[in-house]
């Protein structure tokens, strides 16, 4: 087994947050939303685990917080805050099962009409997300901001 990783210089590497999130919008024009306990309405995503394929993640986080499988149809871009070395890359994808549920990270869970839907994002930068990732003349992108 190799392991570099254990090596004191890639120990005192700089550490960053990778997370993936995806824009989900099935056939009648709904945009798929979870409501987290602390942000509010937002698209489903989260972190990418040690060694898993950022495709991968995104699928997965979708799943878990709200019940309802995706393929992904396209990568749109990133945001990265700076201030916290946080990098969200960005999906779109469409539903191809499931069923919607809540979980431990979303108490709400819904398919909401667009455009209707984006009013419901309380974080400007959520929004501008969603938004960015609906609108494929704008990728790829990459935002970056200090909050």
């Amino acid at each position: 087994m190799n392991d570099w990783y254990r090596n004191a210089r890639w120990l005192d590497a700089p550490r960053h947050v990778v997370s993936a999130a995806v824009t989900v919008v099935n056939d009648r024009n709904e945009l798929l939303m979870v409501k987290s306990p602390q942000r509010g309405w937002e698209i489903p995503g989260g972190q990418v685990e040690l060694a898993e394929p950022v495709r991968d993640a995104a699928i997965r986080e979708v799943e878990e917080e709200s019940g309802i499988r995706v393929e992904i149809t396209g990568f749109c871009g990133i945001f990265q805050t700076v201030s916290r070395s946080i990098c969200n890359l960005l999906f779109v994808g469409r539903p191809i099962g499931g069923v919607l549920r809540t979980s431990a990270e979303s108490i709400e869970v819904a398919w909401h009409p667009l455009p209707d839907a984006l009013d419901r994002v309380t974080w400007p930068t959520f929004r501008t997300r969603i938004e960015m990732s609906m609108d494929s003349s704008a990728w790829p992108f990459l935002i970056e901001y200090r909050d």
